[in-house]
């Protein structure tokens, strides 16, 4: 008999004799000693499975992102979340060891930042709770949050908390050139609290403006809500804002720029407050029609005509000066309205004499409050208008400054991707 075989027959006399023995335990009541032996072998391992239960915490930790996700939110993505128990300790912190700010929920359920998180940085999570029974249980992550090449912001006017002009839009300038306009004006709601309807326009691929169909009304209030957190704008690039802005319309103002006439009528609330003398641009060098935004306002600034292309045979601008007084800008090109005290007294009211902006009287130094062009920067503000006409020129373009108002209403509407 070969050893293969012989094993095979012991083992089969072994199940034969037990069988025997099992029956014979049977028809006695009695255990016996092989079943006995199974009986306490099942009761030891119930014992240890019992034992590992009791030392096993029931509290379930959920910690978001999930450990090694890319491109996470700054926002809202990080967070920890336990069931059946309690966090008792949540400690994040960046690649480079800094620790960040947050709290447990007061139930003990969940887990946040205090704050926005950086871009393209790891982050780091631990977290651990406790069942009713007192268990501990532990979970850990980390992940990355996108990066700012993979990201976009909008960088929009007028600030949080200002108060502008009746012809002020809401303009957002994105960082990113974006593909998916839709999605991203999805995310962006602007509205008045005097009920005029608002719609946005996209110029290009990185600026959308809002406005209503006429001037904002006077006294009321504009928010804007951007809730642009992880809105694909293009293919692998996602937005990182999320935050709610407002800003008070003050009162109505709107002044008419009369070429022909060189007068500027003041309007203000409807009402005429004053007529103004100006010069404006020569004939050589017209100023535009149309409505213009007041965008900025400098005291005094440096106007340098080789930046917006008056130069001479030499390349040099035909003008440069350093210190013009009371000056506002009305186009991204270079139209202003502002003081000038190197032409004459008389130029004002009967010639026109610019490179295409429109002048007041003033004096050097714009210490005279007693000024016209003092007057004006002092009864001025951010997003007021002023309209000129009759001059020779074209229509200023509505992307030319912050003057979407010379664009009609249908076709305003016609640019939103909504």
């Amino acid at each position: 008999m070969t050893v293969g075989k012989r094993r095979r027959s012991l083992a089969a006399a072994a199940a034969v004799l037990s069988g025997v023995l099992v029956l014979s335990a049977c028809d006695d009541g009695e255990a016996a000693g092989p079943a006995a032996s199974g009986s306490a072998s099942a009761t030891s391992q119930a014992q240890v499975d019992e034992a590992a239960e009791q030392k096993t915490s029931k509290a379930q930790i959920t910690i978001s992102p999930e450990n090694g996700s890319q491109n996470a939110s700054i926002n809202n993505d990080a967070k920890v979340a336990v069931t059946e128990g309690k966090l008792t300790e949540v400690t994040m912190t960046s690649s480079e060891g800094t620790a960040v700010k947050g709290e447990i929920a007061a139930d003990g359920l969940s887990w946040k930042p205090a704050g926005q998180l950086e871009r393209a940085t790891v982050y780091k999570i631990a977290a651990t709770a406790v069942d009713a029974e007192g268990r501990e249980a532990h979970e850990n992550s980390s992940f990355t949050t996108v990066s700012k090449e993979n990201s976009f912001i909008g960088n929009f006017t007028p600030e949080d908390g200002s108060t502008v002009g009746v012809g002020m839009p809401v303009s957002i300038n994105f960082n990113k050139a974006i593909t998916d306009k839709k999605a991203v004006q999805g995310g962006i709601k602007v509205s008045s609290s005097s009920g005029q309807e608002v719609v946005g326009h996209w110029f290009n691929s990185t600026r959308l403006d809002f406005r209503p169909d006429d001037y904002w009304k006077a006294g009321s209030t504009v928010t804007l809500k951007l809730d642009l957190d992880g809105v694909e704008g293009a293919k692998g690039v996602f937005g990182v804002q999320q935050k709610t802005v407002t800003f008070k319309v003050g009162r109505s103002q709107v002044s008419t720029v009369d070429v022909a006439t060189k007068t500027m009528t003041v309007k203000r609330d409807g009402k005429v407050i004053r007529t103004i003398p100006i010069s404006a641009g020569s004939p050589e060098n017209t100023t535009y029609n149309g409505q213009m935004v007041i965008s900025e306002k400098f005291k005094e600034t440096r106007m340098n005509g080789a930046t917006v292309g008056f130069t001479d045979s030499d390349g040099k601008g035909e003008y440069d000066i350093k210190d013009v007084p009371h000056a506002m800008r009305l186009s991204t090109s270079g139209t202003f309205i502002h003081g000038n005290y190197w032409g004459a007294r008389s130029i004002f009211g009967s010639v026109n004499t610019s490179h295409g902006c429109v002048g007041l009287a003033d004096v050097k130094g714009a210490g005279d409050p007693k000024q016209m062009a003092a007057w004006f920067y002092d009864q001025s503000m951010i997003g007021d208008v002023v309209i000129v006409k009759n001059s020779k020129d074209k229509t200023i373009a509505p992307d030319n400054g912050l003057n979407g108002w010379n664009m009609n209403w249908s076709a305003w509407k016609a640019g939103s991707a909504l």
